[in-house]
């Protein structure tokens, strides 16, 4: 899989709406055959910085992300909002899924 790992600054007054302001083209995202999650998170220490974490299921599911029209789309309407140019971790993974985190086992609960 494609799993990637993106940081967000948004300009402080629009830090509260970016759920709102990225909808559209995180449900579109969602919607493609390829994508296999496409998750933001809010960071704790810093109210104006979001986090994307997303998994595509091979090259070619990610390369059709960046060639859609909704990709397209956002690359014209996201910028104004942000502060900055996000910062991205981008790798390809042997797997299709999350893994368990052994080391913090949680056992099975009745």
């Amino acid at each position: 899989m494609i799993f990637i790992t993106a940081k967000f600054r948004v300009l402080p007054e629009y830090a509260d709406q970016w759920p709102e302001i990225t909808a559209e083209f995180t449900q579109a995202t969602r919607g493609e055959a390829g994508c296999l999650w496409f998750d933001w998170s809010r960071s704790v220490e810093d109210p104006a910085e979001y986090v994307l974490v997303e998994a595509f299921r091979d090259a070619d599911a990610g390369a059709a992300h960046v060639q859609s029209e909704h990709f397209r789309n956002a690359r014209n309407t996201l910028p104004p909002h942000l502060a900055e140019t996000p910062r991205i971790v981008n790798t390809t993974l042997p797997q299709d899924d999350w893994s368990l985190l052994g080391e913090m086992a949680v056992p099975e609960r009745s």
